[in-house]
């Protein structure tokens, strides 16, 4: 397995065909170990970091991001994912324990483990005052027809997407990765043909990362004629701290931090993106609630 996360751009056919590929087996198996996703639920996950990644390829601030949510009220529940602009990918999903296997087809069946009867949301915040959110019903819960169907309709743009997660019998992830092909505006005939003729015989895209093949490399495979324009990388990482959580903590209501005062035994939380755990002493809550009233103090003051 790589331990690098690869994201690739290119361009096919006179520039009327843009590709963007990436490798993320490292990385969605770090979210699975974060999890501890069952099979099914890694799968779904996995496609959803993936996909939310390589959307937020187009990000030119670090600190850009974009989140994706899923909920077709399926046995997962809610899939989130968020990526930002330097690459950073996290994410979680409602339920991790869920395996659900398509005797017919002889595949992990992500489709009845998310459901259709829901959203596909993606929200793209770029530091502005409001962040551009599109939402589209889910097409088939499979992820990569949903998020085809919402490039086509929240942002006009006629796409194929291909993702895809092969866990290993021990649940641990043997390749992932995901692609999605755009047309151009100037996009003709010709190019539209091409490109549905080379979609229609792929073969599933975590095929090519379980034989050994860099993002770069697929494309390559599919499009021997591409134009690489960009490389970067993509990586598992929250970013959550005990600071973050302590600032949390001292937004809520002064009642409650006093409740969790009087059990005299601190206080776990934990970071819903990425599982980590973090203890506050009944000590460190008191100096949070001491910050607490200190600022609504100031703010009482500013106020008059």
């Amino acid at each position: 397995m790589r331990e690098e996360n690869n994201l690739v751009i290119a361009s096919v056919y006179d520039n009327q065909v843009r590709i963007r590929a990436a490798e993320t087996t490292a990385l969605v198996e770090e979210a699975r170990k974060a999890h501890d996703c069952w099979p099914t639920a890694c799968a779904a996950l996995g496609r959803t970091l993936t996909a939310t990644g390589i959307l937020a390829s187009d990000l030119k601030d670090p600190e850009a991001r974009v989140v994706s949510t899923i909920n077709g009220h399926g046995p997962l529940g809610t899939i989130v994912a968020q990526s930002d602009g330097a690459g950073n990918v996290r994410g979680f999903v409602g339920n991790p324990e869920v395996y659900l296997f398509n005797e017919k087809t002889g595949k992990l069946d992500v489709g009845r483990a998310v459901g259709t009867d829901g959203t596909l949301t993606v929200s793209k915040d770029l530091g502005l005052k409001e962040p551009f959110t599109g939402m589209v019903p889910l097409v088939s819960g499979e992820i990569a027809e949903d998020f085809c169907y919402y490039l086509a309709v929240s942002e006009q743009v006629r796409s194929a997407v291909a993702l895809g997660v092969l866990v290993s019998p021990d649940s641990s992830v043997r390749a992932a990765g995901g692609m999605i092909m755009q047309l151009m505006p100037d996009a003709g005939e010709d190019a539209v043909a091409r490109l549905e003729a080379v979609t229609r015989e792929m073969q599933p895209i975590s095929s090519f990362f379980e034989r050994g093949l860099s993002a770069q490399e697929t494309i390559r495979e599919l499009f021997p004629e591409a134009k690489i324009l960009e490389q970067r990388s993509l990586r598992w990482y929250c970013g959550c701290s005990k600071e973050h959580f302590a600032d949390a903590l001292a937004l809520i209501k002064t009642e409650e931090l006093d409740a969790m005062i009087a059990e005299d035994h601190g206080v776990e939380v934990r970071c819903q993106y990425c599982g980590k755990t973090y203890t506050f002493s009944e000590d460190e809550l008191k100096a949070i609630r001491e910050k607490h009233i200190h600022a609504a103090d100031r703010q009482s003051v500013s106020a008059e």
